[in-house]
C-alpha cells in the first residue's frame, strides 16, 4: 500500500502533573487542521492546540515522526511523543 499523510489538530488541557493532550481531531489537510486547532485552543477548558501531519503507510504501521505546522496557546515544549 502507498504512503499517505494524516493532518490532525489536537488540544492540550491542563493536568495534575503538567498539559496532557485532548481528543484527536482528523482533517482533510494543512489549512482545515490550522483552523481546527485555533477552535480548539479557545474551547472552554483547553489551554492551547496544535495542528501536525504524519506521513506512513497504515498497512505496516510505519510512519514518520510528527511535523509540526502551527501551534496556539499554550502547548507542551516536547511534542516527540506524538
Amino acid at each position: 500500500m502507498s504512503e499517505v499523510t494524516y493532518y490532525v489538530a489536537l488540544p492540550f488541557v491542563l493536568a495534575d502533573d503538567g498539559l496532557a493532550a485532548g481528543e484527536a481531531v482528523e482533517c482533510f489537510n494543512p489549512n482545515s487542521a490550522v483552523m481546527k486547532a485555533e477552535v480548539l485552543a479557545r474551547k472552554p477548558g483547553h489551554v492551547g492546540a496544535i495542528a501536525f501531519s504524519r506521513t506512513g503507510d497504515p498497512s505496516s504501521g510505519d510512519f514518520s515522526d510528527a511535523k509540526l505546522i502551527r501551534k496556539f496557546g499554550e502547548v507542551p515544549d516536547d511534542l516527540s511523543a506524538l
